[in-house]
């Protein structure tokens, strides 16, 4: 089992920033992918971005790419979602979701195990 904690959520406006982290317990990341999601209102749940642990290797979605970076911390067993120039159309709820390595696509919410609780993102104009 992986247990998933995500933080650093919040209130920000069109063009700044924020650092998204996921911690997880039970069981280490090291054969993981993990990803991000979000769900804006009234939306279906979109795949933002993920990372291989392993190997670190990461993929965006069109729509943040150059904008978000993922990144993981070994010693913390925590990745990270760094968000800039957030604009309005980023508002939603992130969550981010582990699955261990089994050669998927990983960008479908359903190729997820584990999931996090979720933390609100508003970016106001």
């Amino acid at each position: 089992q992986v247990q998933l904690v995500e933080s650093g959520g919040g209130l920000v406006q069109a063009g700044g920033s924020l650092r998204l982290s996921c911690a997880a317990s039970g069981r280490t990341f090291s054969t993981h992918v993990v990803g991000w999601f979000r769900q804006a209102p009234g939306k279906e749940r979109e795949f933002v971005t993920r990372i291989n642990w392993r190997f670190g290797h990461t993929y965006y979605a069109e729509s943040v790419k150059g904008r978000f970076t993922i990144s993981r911390d070994n010693a913390k067993n925590t990745v990270y979602l760094q968000m800039n120039s957030l604009k309005p159309e980023d508002t939603a709820v992130y969550y981010c979701a582990a699955a261990p390595w089994r050669s998927l696509s990983y960008v479908k919410d359903h190729e997820y195990d584990y999931w996090g609780q979720g933390t609100q993102v508003t970016v106001s104009s």
